[in-house]
């Protein structure tokens, strides 16, 4: 058998429970979710959040999203083009079948592209039956899932063909662990949005999100096989007799 390591994409969920800190919650969502345009396989790719809470936190999120600026990288902008116009097309085509199928954009966010440039978009309302609920946009396009109780949450998480990394606010620690321990992701942050590194800590994905496990000391453990040399002394030993 050959070693395989790879590392693939993920549509990693941001679970808020009713508990959670939702100023700390919108600001990691925001800067999860829109860092790099969304172009990380570790961005917040789908929110999850309990109903209770649901309209307060998109308030707080829409006012970060206000902040971001757009434009082009050599004008340090917060959002600018994406890769390719395949990758903005693909994009454009999962948030109009959100709206098509009732999605509701948040905080004054609209649908614009503008060549390769998406404009951020944050979509409340979004459904098991759009494609936004499972597939990766892979840009600057947030949907937003309103379930009634952190149970729900899991089990949609869980039921992704996908499952690289999540995150979990709530103020209970139990709680967190426990949520952790039932999302089948790789890596799963409390209290903060999902992140590559440090490279110490395992990186892994579950069902396509990858193979194997990734990380210095994972991926030598991985790819090395292990020699061994017995030096045996020249007197009566055990192996010798």
């Amino acid at each position: 058998m050959i070693p395989i390591q790879m590392e693939l994409g993920g549509k990693d969920v941001a679970i808020v429970c009713a508990d959670a800190d939702l100023d700390l919650a919108a600001a990691n969502i925001v800067k999860g979710g829109f860092s790099y345009s969304g172009q990380r396989c570790t961005a917040v790719k789908l929110v999850l959040v309990v109903e209770s809470v649901a309209d307060a936190l998109l308030t707080k999120i829409a006012a970060g999203v206000a902040k971001l600026t757009i434009g082009l990288p050599a004008d340090n902008a917060d959002i600018t083009p994406l890769v390719t116009a395949t990758s903005a097309a693909f994009v454009e085509g999962l948030a109009q079948d959100a709206l098509a199928k009732g999605a509701v954009p948040v905080g004054g966010t609209t649908l614009v592209r503008k060549g390769n440039l998406i404009h951020p978009l944050v979509l409340d309302r979004v459904t098991a039956d759009m494609r936004l609920a499972w597939e990766e946009p892979f840009g600057p396009v947030l949907p937003v899932v309103r379930v009634p109780d952190v149970e729900a949450a899991v089990a949609h998480c869980n039921a992704s063909r996908l499952g690289l990394q999540g995150c979990v606010f709530t103020a209970d620690i139990n709680r967190a662990l426990t949520l952790a321990d039932a999302m089948s992701t790789g890596t799963v942050q409390i209290n903060s949005a999902p992140a590559r590194g440090p490279d110490h800590f395992p990186f892994q994905g579950f069902r396509d999100s990858g193979i194997g496990s990734q990380g210095v000391i994972n991926s030598i453990n991985f790819m090395v096989k292990s020699k061994c040399v017995v030096i045996n002394l020249p007197t009566a030993t055990y192996a010798l007799g």
